[in-house]
């Protein structure tokens, strides 16, 4: 499989913004946006913090976008309070989750050995999971990229080998997170391509089919330079995607570029 054959995906991540009214009218707005686009390629996601999970699963339900949870807890149940595990996302309809984002390692210290344990319990609950990996500044600065990156995806990858399957990557460079700072297309591509080549170690035939994402600053301005990249095969947003018309412009430009 070629970058020709990986379709694009776009992923929203709303982290904790929004309100019942607010993103009720998001969606309204998206699906407006999105209906005149007629996307054929591109799929599209969406990510609301736990409390609106079950309304925006609700509000999407028969519609083309799909809806994750942006974490699930380590554990399959019990006594955790606060913990929302990947069965209870399930169970809400959600097909996707998102494990090891950089705000989850940084703000809740969570380790790569614990990312990888979400990423089992999704695999038992058959979610779709992006695992997300990135470098500080610091670590960029000190030439330590892509040790990190490939020590973050290896943790999950050298547990579970060839039936990571069906699984995506996102790189977000912990730098570009929030900050208007974007890695370069040429930056976020050679990381991603170090990524495909880690997961080459793995199978080839895995590698290939993988989609790896990028993430960290996406805006409709800077999308097609970083979708033309072989190695860049969609987004995971942030800010941009709390804006239904930008969010559609970054959906319509994966849409349209050809690699």
């Amino acid at each position: 499989m070629s970058a020709k054959s990986r379709t694009p995906l776009v992923a929203g991540n709303w982290k904790m913004n929004g309100s019942k009214a607010f993103i009720r009218g998001l969606l309204d707005d998206v699906q407006s946006e999105l209906q005149p686009l007629a996307l054929e390629r591109c799929s599209v996601l969406v990510f609301p913090s736990y409390a609106y999970l079950y309304a925006v699963a609700d509000q999407l339900r028969g519609s083309s976008i799909g809806v994750g949870a942006q974490d699930v807890d380590e554990r399959p149940e019990g006594a955790v309070t606060g913990g929302v595990s990947a069965g209870m996302v399930r169970d809400l309809g959600c097909g996707f989750a998102i494990v090891g984002h950089s705000e989850r390692r940084t703000l809740f210290g969570e380790s790569d050995s614990t990312v990888a344990e979400k990423y089992d319990r999704c695999c038992e609950q058959n979610l779709t999971t992006i695992v997300c990996v990135g470098e500080t500044l610091e670590e960029r600065e000190a030439g330590q990229t892509l040790e990190v990156v490939h020590r973050q995806l290896k943790a999950v990858t050298d547990r579970v080998g060839v039936d990571f399957a069906g699984s995506m990557v996102a790189y977000e460079p912990v730098w570009a997170i929030g900050t208007g700072r974007s890695a370069t297309p040429d930056q976020a591509e050679e990381v991603q391509a170090s990524l495909r080549a880690c997961l080459a170690e793995v199978d080839a035939g895995l590698a290939e089919a993988t989609s790896i994402l990028y993430g960290g600053s996406v805006t409709a301005e800077n999308a097609q330079s970083l979708f033309e990249m072989n190695n860049i095969d969609g987004a995971l947003v942030g800010g941009a995607s709390l804006k239904a018309d930008n969010f559609a412009k970054i959906c319509e430009v994966a849409e349209r570029v050809k690699r």
